[in-house]
């Protein structure tokens, strides 16, 4: 919700800014915090629960991006309504969107809990019967929560684009404290193990999907449900919604893809590359969370100065954004340069595995402050312009020539082991930075709305 202040000249103020970045870093923040609590709490279960758990994450996450993205394609589109004062037409865009949510998230649920089996052999080959005993069951029960959280993350993105980002916080806050002490109770007093996590997880995402879909039938919001639900998909609405989602949602799901098969490529390294990989992956996640909440910000407050036709504020904000990002990342960044070897007492690694993670840690501290933004921030802007082929072209061609074929290449010329995988991520980072500035600066994005508008998209 804008304030008076942004509407003398500016379309959004220091206090709107402030107000819709901060409770993102804190919900980013909660996101990690309690995903590697979760870790911690499974793993009093046994080894079998962890692996089979962290099989399934990897197929959940696909999942989640596939209607992460659908829901971003809905929020920019009703981000545009707001810009164009439409407030009727962005209600009927959300619920178009929300309704092609439940309609894609309940196939996708049919499919995983109809062909779970073949879906775990298919991607992850033959494990011990044990560790697909706990995945089967883990898989099951998440699956039925696919439907909720599709719904949860569309009208949270839907909250974001009115500048309402305190509201999902506050959700967010509540659905993790009730997937902590599900997970404390279930696991520990009741003996469910996997099962217990699991159902955690499912009561947690259906609370949290009830109550803030609830809330989107406020007439006072300014994008609201109140008199607009239908059963009947509006396929020109959808269509632009999917002109945003598809691209996204492939470019998301072939990084996850790619980051699998990197996976697979770690763990020929020996078992400190392994261990060292997957803290490294915790630990640096809390160095990208400033940025990965101000992206969130700088998509809906994009999608609204395009929506509103002024890309002089467009690009003002895109510059301050970043610059706010590069701040943020650059203080982290140094946190975690100095306090690594504190961080990682916490593990009890080996000295070997210690001294690999160290490593990786610092360089990619290092890199954020040299490439992250540009190759992760700008492009927000040129999403919420549907400027979104290019994205995903840049995006996909990056990652599997340099983030993978690099990677590879390290791996068996050079023999560099775990931080040739991560030289390699950084040089995929280089990749796509260069080409976003080259996009962003040329300035063919401004006319990807209207183009969109002219072929009737």
């Amino acid at each position: 919700m804008r304030t008076k202040e942004s509407q003398q000249g500016t379309l959004y103020s220091n206090t709107d800014l402030r107000k819709l970045i901060l409770p993102l870093i804190m919900e980013q923040f909660l996101a990690i915090l309690v995903g590697m609590l979760d870790t911690v709490m499974i793993s009093g279960v046994g080894e079998a629960a962890v692996s089979g758990v962290s099989l399934v994450d990897n197929i959940n996450i696909l999942v989640i991006n596939i209607f992460a993205a659908l829901a971003t394609g809905g929020a920019v589109v009703a981000g545009h309504a707001l810009g164009q004062k439409n407030q009727e037409q962005a209600g009927r865009c959300a619920w178009q969107m929300v309704l092609f949510l439940l309609y894609s998230s309940v196939a996708m649920t049919v499919l995983l809990l109809g062909a779970h089996r073949v879906i775990l052999r298919a991607v992850f080959g033959r494990v011990e019967e044990a560790v697909m005993t706990s995945a089967v069951t883990y898989l099951i029960i998440t699956g039925l929560s696919i439907c909720p959280l599709a719904l949860y993350n569309g009208c949270a993105a839907l909250s974001r684009a009115m500048g309402d980002s305190r509201t999902t916080m506050y959700i967010s806050l509540l659905m993790n404290l009730i997937n902590l002490v599900g997970n404390a109770i279930l696991i520990f007093v009741f003996q469910m193990g996997v099962a217990g996590a699991a159902i955690a997880t499912l009561i947690a995402r259906t609370m949290a999907a009830l109550l803030i879909f609830r809330l989107m039938f406020d007439g006072k919001r300014e994008i609201h449900f109140q008199g607009r639900l239908t059963l009947r998909m509006d396929f020109p609405q959808v269509k632009k919604i999917l002109f945003i989602g598809i691209p996204n949602g492939l470019e998301n799901s072939l990084f996850q893809l790619g980051k699998i098969l990197l996976l697979s490529l770690v763990s020929t390294f020996g078992t400190s590359a392994i261990a060292a990989n997957a803290v490294c992956g915790t630990i640096t996640n809390f160095n990208i969370l400033p940025g990965m909440a101000i992206n969130m910000a700088l998509l809906s407050v994009s999608s609204y100065c395009i929506g509103a036709g002024d890309f002089d504020q467009t690009r003002y904000y895109t510059r301050k954004l970043m610059r706010l990002t590069w701040l943020c990342t650059s203080v982290v960044s140094l946190i975690m340069i100095v306090g690594a070897p504190l961080f990682l007492r916490i593990y009890h690694l080996t000295p070997e595995t210690t001294t690999l993670a160290l490593q990786v840690i610092r360089y990619h501290a290092l890199m954020c402050m040299v490439a992250w933004i540009s190759s992760f921030t700008l492009p927000n802007t040129l999403r919420a312009a549907g400027d979104v082929m290019w994205t995903m072209a840049v995006a996909i061609i990056s990652m599997w020539v340099f983030r993978i074929g690099t990677a590879y290449f390290f791996s068996y010329v050079f023999h560099l082991g775990l931080i040739g995988i991560w030289i390699a991520m950084t040089i995929d980072w280089m990749f796509r930075a260069v080409c976003y500035e080259i996009r962003y600066r040329g300035g063919k994005w401004e006319r990807a709305m209207g183009r969109r508008t002219v072929n009737g998209v």
